[in-house]
Parts: structure tokens; C-alpha cells; sequence
């Protein structure tokens, strides 16, 4: 960069100091950021001045856009990930107050279920062995408090604003009535259901799971066939038109989970499969005939050591319905049955029925009138009374019942396999599906699944993908398990009837009774009721139901709790909130985001949000995973105190977040990097707007200098590019692109404004003017002009991601109204673009000459290495273009030496072009240039050599047209 000087003769010369006719930058915003030290300042500022508060009241009367703070879990520091979903959630608030919204922030926190339970039976032990419930319950809410302090700390040091002081805790006495209050409507609506269903069982929790709550990982297991003989073989080979004489007729079942024989009931078949008659080895000197399905004849004889399979008969399996199979190991007989969920692409083409153990089990046991038999406890032990295995644990008697089948010759083959198998999320052991009395949302009797997939539509997902990801979890999801057994939680505060276990007619009525008590007394209110004092003489007549609802039910209902009962961003009056977004991880399209769609539906039938979306996982520069145990974890504590929030704000949104983020301490460093040079044009452009009053000094913009026409037009399209990111604004109908919320992209452009448009041309190319010419003048103030308007746009399009230092520029901005950034809007600027213009000739004209520009710095940098030159301004530049463009650029011409910021430029006629002269193109326009040292003297004013250098006796040392800054009535310049 040309950095205009203020030297002087040393001494013993004649000479004058012009060091106060120079107008130097100026400013109090400093080159380093030190954000770590700074960002706290900013922070005990925007906490003195109760500035969010102030926000609310400025924005009171707009319309609202509200983004729902899906909560945290209250357990642990806070790790990246919780860092870039605040940060993003953080970024649409903020945009959306500059959008022109009322865009209000209540964190929350999810405070109920297991995790809590366990850090709490850790100190104090489990319930009932050495505390009781109340007092472990008042434990857990003690610890959740002090996971939330620390969290909220965390959170806020990131920058982000909200009514944290009065954040929404589901474990708050109104959040937990409100809780009852709306299990009351699901209720009302008839979508709840209480069955004995079979559901994904933890042992270690000791309660159902719902789907949200596992995860899929690989697991070892036995993978067995086991003969199941029919019961009259002769009678089935009969059928089959075989003469089978006295051989066994079997039916082989495969499986990977033996522990589950003992509830067989059944062996279910697809009626349309072709199954086939093969001989199998003998068994105890008796021929053994089994019957497979035809497709997979050669991996059963495979397995069961068949060398070559002969088909004796096929038969379809409609055909075999009703025939009875003796069990494998017990007295008992089970059917034949059909079902659609039998498959032929491994196994047998027959399945082991349980349907005390699977759901589609117990789906077709259901149709078949079959008994639903769980012989497992909750803690994953086999009861008392079941025959051979009591006492085991299903694990451990996978073997037990291998070496029992084995014994009695019905295992056919076994083999140990790895596979994709449930496991609990926080245990990350395997599951079980395991069949018990639970209380369900279900998803078709009052037509849940069919209005959720309606209103999913009405939704504007983000990935587009997230719609179709959704759908299909909602298409194929089974009823929701809401009922969890467990003491840290809102209970289903139902009364059931002792003997026909169906809920109190008036549940509704009673829900809403028991939420008054829970709002003064908390949950600890349902244990201690009385019933009398509810149900009154027929209080003997029913129990208690003290299951606890699943904490995804907490999360999922806070739209009902939060959205639609906190003053600042509920939608009162009717349609004033015309936005509502979501916005977590993508595994929340089964969790949070599923949860809450089905309450909502259950409720209103229509989704709880209009915008949903989704980012993806924090991994490192190698894409694994963040581990303690690979020493990869990033911790956003750290980066906070050594780099300062800002850098991590803007390594969330220079990142592509729908999919993995990676994150280093080497791609935190290249952050900072782009920082320091987004804060350093900012510092220049701030210090050249010293004594620039916007009231006073703007210049009409078609009065303003080309090049500052073209400046300020760069500005606008960021502008528009930062506007369609940060989406809709108020006033507008709501609409989307390509551009919307993609914040990398953003990033990427003010990076390329603030370095090419703003470093590598404008800056570099005004600093004569704006240095050297006189305080007031028109040209000057033009590019001043300019310079406010692309410093009033990088300063919005920076707040909602680097939050601390766009405040720290607007605290140094001229002319502010308020005291932060955030009480600004984009609509403010409208007027500063207004009656912009620049024609297509001059577009063209500024594109050729910047061809040009590009051609000589090359052919200047090429001369310095030589050492044939110094800087650019001992660079005099010869233009041999042709006829039409000489005439198109001679009214420029005199101005072109700052354009070109060299000491001179003259134009002359292509042919007059020396041998050695270098080819370009402007466009589709030839043109040479030829680089020459000047042999002029230097002005110690502007640093130009010109040849006018000392033709004035009282200014020896200065060029003529710093005399005329200095002494005369002001330089004119029209172009640049």
C-alpha cells in the first residue's frame, strides 16, 4: 500500500514541515483486538446498561420472530458443540433484530431424567436404600441448578444475549404444571393409550427408552438355526405329497438373540414365499426333513452341512398356516402364522415369534389372538418361575440355551456374528426389546401420523433433505413410549382403576387439578396428595400412577410451556409472531424436533415451528470424532481465553455447519488470521472517517467520484448478500434462496470486500486523496462518503458474528444514535443508497482500467526485482491503446496516475508502442503498456514524482498541485 509520508529535510536543509496540512487516519479503535481481555468490558457494559432489556422495550411495537432455545441437558461443561448451537442460534436473533423484528432470546435447560439421577445416586445413593424420594428428588434439582450456573456462564461469555437471568428450567414448578396442563388436552384429544407393549428396554436404567434415546453400534452375538418339529409331520409331508414315513418334519427358526426362545409363541411365515422340502442330517438315527424358504436352500444346506440339497416338494406358506410346532425346548405347542415382515434375504424365511419381544411380534401376535409372555425382569434377569433359566440374566443365558438346544438336538447351526444392534445412548450397552405396561402417544387412533406428516409439510426445513429425513421417522415410527420409571421427573399424574386398570373418566379434569398443586408445590405434590382430596369416596377405588413422563415429552411440550406463555415471544395478538424457527443438531430430527412436532400436532395439529434447522457435528482437521482419549477435544473454554469469543463465533460461520465442522487449534489460528484482517480495513476505514459528521459531510451520491460510485456499489451488494443470508426481514412476506442462512458464504464475501474491493484497490487508491487534499473538499469527502457506507454495512453484516468487535467499531463510528449495534436495522441504510448510479460505460471503463491496473503492478513488481525500480510511484506508465479506446479514456486521463497510484500515466497510440512493450486485453480490447523509472523529483508532501517539483520558490519541495492544496483554493479531481 501507498502510505503517503510527512518527511522533511534532515537537518541543516532548507525545508518546511507540512505535517499539519496532512490528514493522517485517526481513530481510538486500536489494531489488536486482545479480545480476551476486551470481550468482557463489552459484556459488564451490555449487564451495567441492561441493554438486552432495553432491546425488548426499542423493539416492543415490531413484529415478532422468534428462535426456540431447544435446552441443553443440565449436566456437565459445555463442549464445542454446545458452543456452535448457541453461536448459531445467537447469529439469527441478533440478524433478526437487524432485520427489523423483535427478536427476543429465552435460554432454557432440559433438567429432568437419568444422567441427573445417576451423578445424584453417586453422592447420596439410590432411592430407597439410603434416601428418600423427596429428598433425592430435592438433590436433583440442587445439582441441575449448579450444572445450569456454570453452563449460563459459558453461554453468555460466547456472546450471546437472552433473558438469562430468567431462562425457562423444565424442572420449574409453572414449567412442570404446564406440563400436566398439556398432557391434559393430549389427553382430551384422545392420544394417549395405555397397553402392555413390547419397548426398547435398558437394563442398567431400569426403564423403557424411547426411540430418541438409542443409538446404533455393532455387536457380537450367537447367531443360531433351531429346528422347531411339527407336531404331526406326517400329516404336514402328506400335504407336501411326500411319503415321509417316520421322519421328523421341522421348521428351522433363525435368530441372533436365543435369550428370547423362552417367550416363543409362535412361528410366523410369509404367505406368498415359495418354501422347499430339503432332507437335513439326521437326528438320533431318524431322517430329519426341514422346510426353508426355495431362495435360500444353498446357505441353509451351506450351514447345516448338506452337501448337495435336493427340493423333494415346495409348497407356498399360506398353505402351512394354523399347523402346530413343538417348541424347542419346552412342553408347549405354538402355530404356524403369517406375516407380511418376514423376509428372504437371510436366515430361513421363517421367524421365532416372540411377541413379548419385538414389535413386530407383538403386531402379529395381536392379530392372531396371541398371549403377550415376558418372562424378563426390568433388571434383565429371567423370573422365578421361568422353567430352565430363572435366575440367569439374558446374556449370560444366550449360552445356557445354545448348550439346552444342543443337548436335544434341534441347533442346527451357530456361528458368532457381528452386527448393527440397539444400544442405550448414555449406557452404551445393548438393549433389549422388552414387553411391559407403559403409557403411549399413539400415532393412529386419533390420526396423529397422518396430520404430523400433513403439517411437516408447512414447514420450511433446512437441509431440504431435513423434510424428507423427518417424514420417513414419522412414516415408520411405532407409538410413543412416554412413561419412564424412574423418580427424577413430572409424573403422569393419572388415577387408575384397581381393577380394570383404566384411567379415572374424568383424567382431564383431575390432570388440571393436580397441575395447581405442582405450580405451588412442584412435582413432589403428586406423591404427597392425598386422593381424597380429589377423587373423595372413591379414592379406595384407585391408585396412583407413578411412572414419570420421558424427558423428551418435557422438551417436546416447552412449546406449549415457553412459546406460547412467555409475554416477550408468545403470539399475542394472533399473528404477530410471524416466524418461529428451530435449530439444533441434525440427530434431533428424532429427538427434539420429532417430539416437539408430535405434541404440537397432538395439540393444535400444525407444527410448533415454521423454520427448522439442523448443523452438523464438530470433528477434527482428520474428521474423527472428538475424544479426551485421542487428546483431539477442542474446548471452547480454552479457545474463549486465549483467542477471544469472536474468533469462535466466526470459525461457526465461516463453516459450512449443515455438515461435519472441523475444528483445530491450526483452523482456529487461520481464523484468527481472517479476523485481523476484517478488524484491520475496519480500523482503516474508521480512521479515515476521523471529523466526518454523516449530517453534515455525506455528498449527494451523484455528485460523488466515480471511483467512489463504484466503492459504495460494492458496498450494496454486500449489502444484499448479507440481507438474503440473515433471510426475511419485517414487513416482508416470508420467502427463501439459495443464500439464506448460509453464513459461510457471507463470511467469504466480506473477506473478499474487505481484501480485494476495500485492500487491494479502493483503500490503497483514495489514500492520496483523502490524505493530501483539503479537509473539506469535495472529492475528499466524497470518498469519506464512501467509506462511511461500506463501514455502516461491514459493521452490520458483522454484528450477529463477531458480536464484541462490531460494537467495538460502532462505538467509534460517527454519529450514533444509540449506545450498540443492535438497536440498528438494514432499513436504515436504504437512504444512504439511494439514487446510486453507475453506467454501463463507466462499468465497462472501471473493468478495462482494472485489467490494466492488474498488467502494470505485475509488470512493476517485475522491474523491482530486477532493482530497477522501488516503489510504485517511481513508476512512470505508458498506455499504447487503439483509437476508439484512447478516446475513452482521455477524460480520465489526467487522474489516471492515482487510479494506477504510480507518478504518472500517459496514453498514446498503439502504434507508437516500443518493441519491449507488454501485451494485455481489456476485455475483448487489445492494449500495451511499457514501465519506466521516472526522472522527476519527489514531492515531499504526496511522495509523487512530478515534474513540477521546485517551480515554486515558496514551496521548493512540493508538487503544484500540493501548492494548491496547501496555499490555494484545493485540488479538483472528477474521477478517482
Amino acid at each position: 500500500m501507498h502510505v503517503v509520508s510527512t518527511e522533511t529535510k534532515d537537518a541543516g536543509q532548507q525545508g518546511r514541515d507540512y505535517k499539519q496540512t496532512i490528514h493522517l487516519p485517526e481513530t481510538s479503535f486500536p489494531m489488536r483486538g486482545d479480545l480476551p481481555s476486551r470481550e468482557p468490558l463489552t459484556l459488564a457494559r451490555w449487564q451495567d446498561s441492561d441493554m438486552y432489556a432495553r432491546l425488548q422495550q426499542h423493539t416492543a411495537n415490531r413484529p415478532r420472530f422468534v428462535l426456540h432455545d431447544g435446552p441443553p441437558y443440565a449436566n456437565g461443561q459445555i463442549h464445542i458443540g454446545h458452543a456452535v448451537n448457541k453461536t448459531l442460534k445467537d447469529i439469527v436473533v441478533k440478524s433478526k433484530l437487524l432485520g427489523g423484528f423483535s427478536s427476543d432470546y429465552v435460554p432454557g435447560w432440559d433438567c429432568h431424567g437419568l444422567p441427573i439421577e445417576l451423578a445424584v445416586e453417586k453422592d447420596i445413593g439410590k432411592v430407597g436404600q439410603k434416601v428418600d424420594a423427596r429428598t433425592f428428588r430435592a438433590k436433583c434439582r440442587e445439582y441441575a441448578a449448579e450444572q445450569i450456573d456454570g453452563q449460563r456462564n459459558d453461554f453468555k461469555r460466547l456472546g450471546v444475549i437472552g433473558v438469562w437471568d430468567q431462562p425457562y428450567r423444565t424442572m420449574d414448578f409453572s414449567f412442570e404444571a404446564e406440563m400436566l396442563r398439556t398432557l391434559a388436552r393430549i389427553v382430551e384429544n384422545g392420544h394417549l393409550a395405555r397397553g402392555v407393549k413390547p419397548v426398547h428396554w435398558c437394563f442398567d436404567c431400569g426403564s423403557a427408552l424411547a426411540e430418541a434415546e438409542i443409538e446404533y453400534a455393532d455387536k457380537s452375538s450367537p447367531a443360531i438355526d433351531v429346528a422347531f418339529d411339527f407336531v404331526d409331520g406326517a400329516a404336514v409331508a402328506k400335504l407336501l405329497d411326500v411319503d415321509a414315513g417316520n421322519a421328523i418334519v421341522s421348521l428351522p427358526i433363525w435368530t441372533t438373540t436365543p435369550w428370547t426362545l423362552p417367550a416363543n409363541l409362535a412361528v410366523t411365515l410369509h404367505a406368498e414365499f415359495d418354501y422347499a422340502l430339503i432332507e437335513a442330517l439326521p437326528r438320533d438315527g431318524r431322517r430329519v426333513l426341514v422346510i426353508v424358504a426355495e431362495s435360500l436352500v444353498a446357505d441353509v444346506a451351506r450351514r447345516y452341512g448338506i452337501e448337495s440339497p435336493t427340493v423333494l416338494a415346495r409348497v407356498k406358506g399360506a398353505a402351512l398356516e394354523g399347523q402346530l410346532l413343538q417348541h424347542c425346548f419346552y412342553q408347549r405347542q405354538v402355530p404356524v402364522i403369517l406375516g407380511d415382515h418376514v423376509t428372504a434375504d437371510s436366515g430361513t424365511g421363517a421367524v421365532h415369534t416372540a411377541p413379548g419381544h419385538g414389535q413386530e411380534d407383538f403386531v402379529v401376535g395381536q392379530k392372531y389372538g396371541l398371549d403377550v409372555l415376558n418372562p424378563v425382569g426390568s433388571n434383565g434377569v429371567f423370573v422365578a418361575d421361568t422353567e430352565l433359566v430363572a435366575g440367569q440374566h439374558v446374556w449370560k443365558a444366550n449360552d445356557s440355551i445354545i448348550q439346552l438346544l444342543r443337548e436335544r438336538g434341534v441347533l442346527l447351526a451357530f456361528e458368532k456374528i457381528t452386527h448393527s444392534y440397539p444400544h442405550c445412548w448414555r449406557h452404551k450397552t445393548p438393549v433389549a426389546f422388552r414387553t411391559t405396561p407403559q403409557w403411549f402417544i399413539s400415532m393412529d387412533q386419533a390420526n396423529l401420523r397422518a396430520d404430523a406428516l400433513a403439517a411437516i409439510k408447512q414447514v420450511h426445513w433446512m437441509p431440504e433433505w431435513g423434510e424428507e429425513r423427518i417424514s420417513l421417522m414419522v412414516r415408520n415410527r411405532p407409538d410413543w413410549c412416554i412413561s419412564r420409571q424412574r423418580t427424577w421427573g413430572v409424573p403422569i399424574a393419572i388415577f387408575i382403576d384397581r381393577v380394570k386398570g383404566q384411567p379415572h373418566p374424568r383424567s382431564v379434569e383431575l390432570l388440571r387439578a393436580v397441575a395447581e398443586h405442582v405450580e405451588r408445590e412442584g412435582v413432589d405434590a403428586w406423591y404427597e396428595l392425598d386422593a381424597r382430596t380429589l377423587l373423595g369416596d372413591e379414592a379406595d377405588q384407585y391408585e396412583k400412577v407413578t411412572d414419570i413422563l420421558d424427558v423428551w415429552f418435557d422438551s417436546g411440550v416447552s412449546h406449549a410451556c415457553v412459546l406460547n406463555r412467555r409475554a416477550e415471544i408468545n403470539d399475542v395478538p394472533a399473528g404477530r409472531r410471524v416466524g418461529t424457527m428451530y435449530l439444533e443438531g441434525s440427530d434431533q430430527h428424532r429427538g427434539w424436533f420429532q417430539s416437539s412436532l408430535m405434541t404440537s400436532v397432538a395439540l393444535d395439529r400444525r407444527a410448533p415451528f415454521t423454520e427448522v434447522i439442523t448443523h452438523g457435528f464438530t470433528v477434527d482437521a482428520q474428521g474423527r470424532k472428538m475424544s479426551k482419549s485421542v487428546g483431539n477435544v477442542v474446548a471452547p473454554q480454552k479457545v474463549v481465553s486465549t483467542l477471544g469469543a469472536d474468533i469462535l463465533r466466526l470459525w461457526t460461520a465461516a463453516t459450512d455447519y449443515h455438515n461435519e465442522m472441523s475444528v483445530s487449534d491450526e483452523i482456529l489460528k487461520r481464523v484468527a488470521d481472517t479476523y485481523r484482517r476484517l478488524r484491520n480495513t475496519a480500523r482503516f476505514l474508521l480512521g479515515n472517517l476521523s471529523g466526518f459528521d454523516p449530517q453534515r459531510d455525506l455528498v449527494p451520491r451523484a455528485e460523488m467520484l466515480l471511483l467512489d460510485r463504484w466503492a459504495m456499489r460494492q458496498s450494496e451488494r454486500l449489502m444484499q448478500l448479507a440481507r438474503r443470508v440473515y433471510g426475511f426481514e419485517a414487513g416482508a412476506a416470508p420467502s427463501y434462496s439459495a443464500d439464506s442462512y448460509a453464513y459461510a458464504a457471507l463470511v467469504q464475501e466480506l473477506m473478499r470486500f474487505c481484501t480485494v474491493d476495500m485492500g487491494a484497490a479502493y483503500l490503497d487508491m483514495t489514500k492520496d486523496r483523502l490524505y493530501t487534499l483539503q479537509e473539506q473538499s469535495l472529492a475528499r469527502r466524497s470518498a469519506q462518503t464512501a467509506m462511511y457506507a461500506a463501514l455502516e454495512v461491514v459493521v452490520r453484516a458483522l454484528a450477529p458474528i463477531t458480536s464484541f468487535t462490531s460494537e467495538e467499531i460502532w462505538a467509534a463510528m460517527p454519529a450514533r444514535g444509540h449506545d450498540s449495534v443492535f438497536f440498528s436495522t438494514w432499513s436504515d441504510l436504504d437512504g444512504l443508497f439511494a439514487g446510486l448510479r453507475l453506467s454501463k460505460e463507466e462499468d465497462a471503463l472501471l473493468a478495462d482500467l482494472g485489467e490494466m491496473r492488474s498488467l502494470t503492478q505485475k509488470r512493476i513488481e517485475e522491474l523491482r526485482n530486477e532493482g530497477k525500480l522501488g516503489g510504485s510511484l517511481e513508476a512512470e506508465v505508458a498506455l499504447y491503446l487503439d483509437t476508439p479506446t484512447h478516446a475513452r479514456l482521455a477524460p480520465v486521463a489526467n487522474e489516471l496516475r492515482f487510479y494506477f497510484i504510480t507518478s504518472d500515466v500517459r496514453l498514446a497510440d498503439s502504434a507508437a508502442a516500443p518493441a519491449d512493450a507488454v501485451s494485455g486485453n481489456a476485455g475483448a480490447l487489445g492494449f500495451k503498456l511499457s514501465v519506466a523509472a521516472t526522472a522527476h523529483s519527489k514531492c515531499v508532501r504526496c511522495w509523487q514524482y512530478r515534474p513540477d517539483v521546485g517551480a515554486h520558490a515558496a514551496h521548493p519541495e512540493l508538487c503544484g498541485r500540493c501548492i494548491e492544496n496547501v496555499d490555494g483554493a484545493g485540488e479538483h479531481r472528477a474521477s478517482f
